[in-house]
C-alpha cells in the first residue's frame, strides 16, 4: 500500500514530541516564568525558615507565577493549594520565594562590608604579630 504525501498544514498540526533534557543539563530546582526585577530562591520549609524570610523581604510565590519547577519527572506529585510547594526528598517540602532585586543587593553589600571588615582586622592582628616579612 501506498503512503499518502502530507502537506504542510497537516504537519503543522501534528503533536509536537516532548523536548529532551540532555542527562548532563539536567536541573532539579529550576524556576521558570522569573519576572525581571526579582531575585527567585528554593527554601526548605523546615522551622521557621519561611517565615523568617518573609519577615526579611521575601514574598511566596503561587504555582500560577512560576510554574512547573525544575526539569519534569515521574515523581514529581503536582502539589495542593496555591503555593508553589515540592518535595525535596526524606520528608522535606521546599517552598520557591522571591525578593525585589534592589533589596536582594542590599543584602548582598551588607554581606561584604561584614567579610570586608573581618579580612581588614585579620590583616591588622596578622601585621602586628608579624616578626619578619610583610602581608598584602
Amino acid at each position: 500500500m501506498a503512503r499518502t504525501a502530507t502537506t504542510n498544514s497537516q504537519e503543522a498540526s501534528a503533536p509536537q514530541r516532548p523536548r529532551r533534557t540532555p542527562v548532563s543539563s539536567r536541573n532539579r530546582l529550576s524556576v521558570r516564568n522569573q519576572e525581571p526585577g526579582y531575585v527567585y530562591r528554593i527554601v526548605n520549609d523546615v522551622d521557621a525558615r519561611v517565615e523568617d524570610l518573609m519577615e526579611r523581604g521575601y514574598e511566596v510565590c503561587t504555582k500560577e507565577s512560576v510554574g512547573t519547577i525544575g526539569d519534569r519527572r515521574v515523581d514529581n506529585a503536582s502539589s495542593l493549594g496555591s503555593v508553589s510547594h515540592f518535595s525535596v526528598g526524606k520528608g522535606i517540602k521546599a517552598v520557591v520565594m522571591r525578593q525585589k532585586e534592589e533589596y536582594y543587593k542590599e543584602d548582598q553589600q551588607m554581606k561584604q562590608a561584614e567579610i570586608d571588615n573581618l579580612e581588614r582586622s585579620m590583616v591588622q592582628d596578622a601585621k602586628r604579630k608579624a616578626d619578619y616579612g610583610s602581608i598584602d
